[in-house]
């Protein structure tokens, strides 16, 4: 009589299979949980490309408008002057709202000024944290693990010939973010 051979699994086999699993878990787990900050860090940068390059264009538009005579949308005067009841600038067809949201030929530290150019989302689903303090606008991504860390201000000048100064935290990194 033959006998039959059993197939399966040894529990060596079982173990070292188990073994592995775990080790290759213990490798992944963290750089996933590593994954979020540096996403919300990409973020910040996103936001604070986006800031300058509205900077720039609402610069560029105030220039390019009052060249071509257009100064319906433009502070009296010109660019280089300080906020007044005439402010705004013409961006994508839609006006920036007038009141003190542009002066000196950029926008302000404002909701209505840079926030508003940069397209900055700060309502439900809010995507950035923004707050504002005199002529400075903190801008941190929602969720941030140390939000005072992780951020940048825009500082808008308000006198003629000067330019923001947008700074990004230099504590901003992964961890903090």
């Amino acid at each position: 009589m033959a006998r039959k051979q059993q197939t399966g699994f040894t529990i060596i086999e079982l173990v070292i299979t188990i073994t592995i699993i775990a080790i290759l878990a213990a490798i992944a787990l963290p750089r996933y949980v590593a994954l979020q900050g540096d996403a919300r860090a990409a973020k910040l940068q996103g936001a604070l490309a986006s800031v300058n390059s509205a900077a720039a264009l609402v610069k560029a538009l105030c220039l390019t408008q009052t060249a071509t005579g257009s100064t319906n949308r433009l502070m009296a005067g010109g660019c280089n002057v300080a906020a007044g009841a005439t402010v705004g600038v013409l961006m994508d067809g839609q006006a920036l709202p007038t009141g003190t949201l542009t002066a000196f030929s950029y926008p302000t530290a404002a909701a209505g000024g840079i926030q508003l150019a940069a397209q900055l989302q700060s309502a439900a689903p809010a995507d950035y944290v923004v707050t504002f303090a005199g002529n400075v606008m903190t801008v941190s991504p929602t969720g941030a693990t140390t939000p005072a860390s992780c951020n940048f201000t825009y500082t808008w000048a308000p006198v003629a010939n000067g330019a923001p100064t947008i700074a990004l935290n230099p504590l901003a990194t992964a961890a903090t973010c």
